[in-house]
């Protein structure tokens, strides 16, 4: 195990039950501190995902990244973009719930306190965690809501409706106006779905933005400005999540969505 600390910030690399690495990035001031656990893309454990950690770590959160797609024999092309690694519901649960036994053994980390972070192809797994497990919340940046995700197959064999009954957590989404895999149709079916359910949420629709866009590696997908707002919303509701004084047992519905007067899904296109 290596560590390394660069200003307020402490690294190091970590391996969970059942061998799965992960990288750990925290805050060096003492004290204990609210965690997140983050899921990576479909290109698996890659340099952005240990930044946004580290960028975790640095507004005040112990957050472990660990790699769900270790599995895979090919980890190169994985990285790429060029191979793909699916995983089970039951996969995730398995495989985020010794990602959360993990960070309880880091130093600083509250574990009583953890929020899940899922992105794109992983973003309906922190939710698929939160029905059968307690977290603080979910937390899902353009995943859990297209169209796919509400059939049933091998890897996801419970209807995403149940899933979402189940879940005892506030819910942060985070999406794209102009994505071109989640309409604005599949983002307020999936309010609805938990409006239908007395969750309580907070989901922020970003105008301009196309899927991927929090990514700085991608040049055409990546929105500085919406990405930067994205953030900024995310660390107010952890801010509000983790409020001493909050009522947890009071629901809050936030809706807030900024769109193209003509918007039209159809010509909505994938971006590199």
């Amino acid at each position: 195990m290596t560590v390394t600390q660069a200003e307020n910030v402490i690294t190091q690399d970590v391996t969970c039950d059942g061998g799965m690495p992960a990288f750990v990035a925290r805050p060096a001031a003492k004290g204990k501190h609210a965690c997140v656990v983050l899921m990576h893309e479909r290109y698996g454990l890659v340099q952005h995902t240990r930044d946004l950690a580290v960028r975790f770590a640095g507004d005040g959160y112990v957050c472990i990244a660990p790699d769900v797609f270790f599995r895979h024999p090919d980890q190169d092309a994985l990285h790429r973009g060029d191979a793909r690694c699916d995983i089970t519901d039951d996969d995730a649960i398995r495989d985020l719930s010794a990602a959360i036994d993990a960070i309880g053994g880091v130093d600083g980390a509250d574990p009583a306190r953890v929020a899940v972070k899922g992105v794109c192809q992983t973003g309906r797994h922190p939710l698929v965690l939160a029905a059968v497990r307690p977290i603080s919340a979910c937390l899902v940046w353009y995943g859990a809501a297209s169209k796919r995700e509400w059939e049933t197959n091998t890897y996801q064999p419970r209807p995403l409706a149940d899933v979402i009954a189940d879940v005892d957590c506030p819910v942060f989404g985070s999406f794209g106006e102009a994505d071109h895999i989640i309409s604005l149709d599949d983002v307020r079916r999936f309010r609805n779905y938990l409006e239908d359910n007395k969750k309580s949420y907070e989901i922020h629709v970003f105008k301009d933005a196309p899927h991927g866009w929090l990514n700085d590696t991608m040049p055409g997908r990546y929105r500085r400005e919406q990405a930067e707002a994205g953030w900024a919303a995310q660390l107010q509701f952890l801010s509000w999540l983790f409020d001493p004084k909050r009522d947890a047992n009071a629901i809050s519905w936030k809706y807030f969505c900024e769109s193209r007067p003509g918007y039209d899904f159809s010509k909505n296109v994938r971006l590199e």
